[in-house]
C-alpha cells in the first residue's frame, strides 16, 4: 500500500471516531412525557373544537355573499389554512416523538428530565433552579430550557459541583451546577 493510501485510511478513521453518536435518532422529537401530552392535547383540541369553530365561521362569511370582497371569509380560510397547519405540524412531532423515561436517568448526570439548580459564581445569592427539556417544550417563563439552547448544551452530560461557561450577549457567565434531581 502507498504512503498517500494509508493515510487516507487514518482520515477515515479519525473522522469517523470525531463523529458524534447520538442517543436518539435525528429524525425523533425528544420529549418528556408531560411535553408530549401537552402536544396530543393541543393536537385534539385542533382537530375538534377549533375545527368545528373555523368551519361556523366560514359558513357564516359564505352566507354574506360575494366571498371576492368578504374579509371574513378570508380571515376564515387564513385562520383554517394556519390551523391545519399546525395539526400537521403536531402530527409530526407526535409520531416522531421519542420520549424521556425520567426515572431511568442518573440524576448524576445532566440529561433531558433533570431538574438542574444552579449559581453565578460572581453572584454567589442568585441561584436558579430550571428543568432541561426538549426543544419542542422549552418555555423560559416556566424554568423549562431547551437542550437545544446555550445554557442546555452547556450543561448536559455535567454533574453537580462542576462549573460550565455560557458566553451569552451580555457576555462571558460561569455557572456552577449546585445539585440535580
Amino acid at each position: 500500500m502507498s504512503k498517500q493510501h494509508d493515510d487516507q485510511d487514518m482520515d477515515e478513521k479519525k473522522s469517523k471516531k470525531s463523529k458524534k453518536v447520538l442517543p436518539f435518532e435525528e429524525e425523533s422529537v425528544v420529549m418528556t412525557k408531560e411535553g408530549l401530552k401537552l402536544l396530543e392535547d393541543e393536537l385534539e383540541f385542533l382537530k375538534s373544537t377549533r375545527r368545528r369553530e373555523i368551519a361556523k365561521r366560514l359558513k357564516e362569511a359564505i352566507s354574506y355573499g360575494d366571498l371576492s370582497e368578504n374579509s371574513e371569509y378570508e380571515e376564515a380560510k387564513n385562520e383554517q389554512a394556519f390551523v391545519e397547519g399546525r395539526i400537521m405540524e403536531l402530527e409530526e412531532k407526535v409520531k416522531k416523538a421519542k420520549v424521556i423515561d425520567e426515572k431511568t436517568h442518573s440524576k448524576q448526570m445532566v440529561e433531558i428530565g433533570t431538574k438542574v439548580f444552579i449559581r453565578n459564581t460572581k453572584k454567589k445569592s442568585e441561584e436558579h433552579e430550571f428543568t432541561l427539556v426538549g426543544s419542542t417544550e422549552s418555555d423560559v417563563s416556566n424554568n423549562r430550557i431547551s437542550n437545544e439552547a446555550p445554557l442546555g448544551l452547556a450543561l448536559m452530560g455535567r454533574k453537580a459541583g462542576d462549573v460550565v461557561t455560557i458566553n451569552v450577549p451580555a457576555g462571558i457567565i460561569d455557572y456552577e451546577i449546585l445539585k440535580l434531581s
